[in-house]
């Protein structure tokens, strides 16, 4: 596995903000597979159980509040990484409702964190800022948003998301792009992740298997809205395909990109429950009419950049990422046991028959 990404990542200090979270512990289970020196920042764990906590990787872990500058930057003279990846997020919609402030410092304040001790990181080489999709104005557009489209957000997590992208840009071209400082900042977003791991509150797959593995039945909040659903491992190939040219010293991969699904992949919450249901016998539903905060109807990404400059695809279509997904729960509880590490295995396994360049 170490050769995957031109073997680029191999004895590289990584650090990942937000490592104990769904989408950062998988970034750490796959970077300690490629070989790197990986150090994370992050809270605790805020459910029980957690991918993080199951996982039991030996990486550098540090419990620390990304609000918190001083700690920071104390802790990234310590690291020294080459390259950060900056998951570290308040992720869910409706919590943002709930608790505004909260979410605007951590999405905002935190990041601006990142970038300032950055500054002072005498050989770090690359950052990537990860955001949203919903960073976007979202006009409910049948076609997918392109990184020139235009910031903003009808929610608090939306429109901090949108705040995040804007500040990273300012700090590129007023901290970084100037002479006698090489680091290279990129900003990505990706669709809706799915996968093995995730009881973050209020999303749609913790519903779904908390409800059957509870033989209870699931109440749909927005069945018809319609959402970029991708597996977890999509998105983070494509930030480690970026890393690669950001590592690389390539200046032209500096920018914003959007690391979306198939096109196939854009259906409703109604349809996703469906094809789940069909991996899982539990699962059963009924639409909730009661009144719910505002969430977008329709939302989704163009990577036609990341496809053409970056070689970058998608691997895994709508069906077998809810399969996937599903059947990593449904082993979980009916035995204890996770299949990360086959999961990812089996990833890389069908994006080598796929020929993608990353896996060669």
């Amino acid at each position: 596995m170490s050769n995957l990404f031109s073997n680029i990542y191999k004895g590289k200090r990584v650090l990942i903000t937000g490592h104990t979270g769904f989408k950062g512990s998988w970034m750490s289970l796959w970077l300690k597979k490629l070989g790197a020196e990986v150090y994370g920042i992050a809270l605790e764990p805020n459910t029980e159980p957690n991918h993080w906590d199951l996982l039991d990787l030996n990486i550098h872990s540090y419990i620390c509040d990304i609000r918190n500058l001083e700690e920071i930057e104390k802790l990234f003279q310590s690291i020294q990484p080459d390259i950060i990846f900056h998951l570290a997020a308040q992720s869910i919609v409706r919590v943002s409702y709930e608790n505004p402030v909260d979410t605007y410092t951590t999405n905002i304040i935190g990041t601006i964190n990142i970038l300032e001790a950055s500054r002072h990181i005498a050989n770090l080489k690359a950052i990537i800022i990860v955001t949203s999709d919903k960073c976007y104005e979202n006009k409910e557009w049948i076609w997918g948003y392109r990184e020139n489209e235009a910031m903003g957000g009808q929610d608090p997590y939306s429109s901090s998301k949108g705040c995040a992208e804007l500040i990273t840009a300012a700090y590129r071209h007023s901290f970084f792009n100037i002479k006698g400082n090489h680091t290279l900042i990129a900003s990505v977003r990706a669709g809706n992740v799915i996968g093995g791991g995730d009881w973050a509150k209020d999303r749609i797959m913790t519903d779904i298997v908390l409800s059957a593995s509870q033989n209870k039945t699931l109440l749909l909040r927005n069945p018809n809205s319609t959402r970029p659903w991708q597996f977890v491992l999509e998105p983070l190939s494509g930030y480690l395909c970026l890393g690669v040219k950001l590592l690389e010293g390539d200046e032209t991969f500096a920018e914003a990109w959007n690391f979306g699904p198939h096109l196939g992949n854009n259906i409703t919450v109604e349809q996703l429950v469906l094809i789940a249901s069909r991996c899982w016998g539990n699962i059963k539903y009924e639409i909730d009419k009661r009144i719910h905060p505002y969430e977008s109807n329709y939302l989704m990404l163009d990577s036609t950049k990341a496809c053409k400059r970056l070689s970058w695809n998608p691997v895994w279509d709508i069906d077998i990422s809810v399969k996937n997904t599903i059947e990593w729960y449904k082993t979980y509880y009916e035995s204890g046991v996770i299949s990360s590490e086959q999961i990812l295995d089996d990833y890389i396994s069908d994006a080598q028959k796929q020929g993608l360049v990353w896996s060669k």
